[in-house]
């Protein structure tokens, strides 16, 4: 099957929005948070694994398309998840333990255009 272009509607995108003081003011070293981001995604895959939205993403696995966007501190990702939860999108906050902080969100994979709107306002992560 061939995988659909990036720009194509309905194309399957796993959003990653990670703190950025957390390496910009906070000084954690970048491995750590690429960790954070990881774990999150990898918990949203898993808990939504039965999917279908996710199986269709799993299925296309040397095409998987992800973007990584930065919240710039604690209540702007906290803010995002529960906009994410009144919109019914489906997404995991990561809480690093046993520190409780909350360093990362992921969104379960899903057709770009449908979360895009809720994710304008945040830009790419550096």
């Amino acid at each position: 099957m061939a995988a659909t272009g990036a720009g194509s509607p309905g194309r399957l995108v796993q959003y990653v929005v990670v703190r950025s003081d957390l390496v910009h003011q906070l000084s954690w070293p970048l491995g750590a948070v690429i960790t954070q981001a990881c774990h999150a995604a990898t918990a949203a895959i898993h808990l939504h694994y039965r999917d279908p939205e996710t199986q269709q993403y799993l299925e296309e696995l040397d095409s998987m398309h992800k973007v990584v966007l930065g919240a710039p501190d604690e209540a702007a990702l906290s803010n995002l998840s529960e906009t994410l939860t009144k919109a019914g999108v489906a997404h995991k906050l990561w809480i690093e333990q046993p520190e409780n902080i909350p360093t990362c969100l992921a969104l379960k994979p899903c057709a770009k255009e449908t979360v895009q709107p809720l994710l304008r306002k945040f830009k790419l992560f550096k």
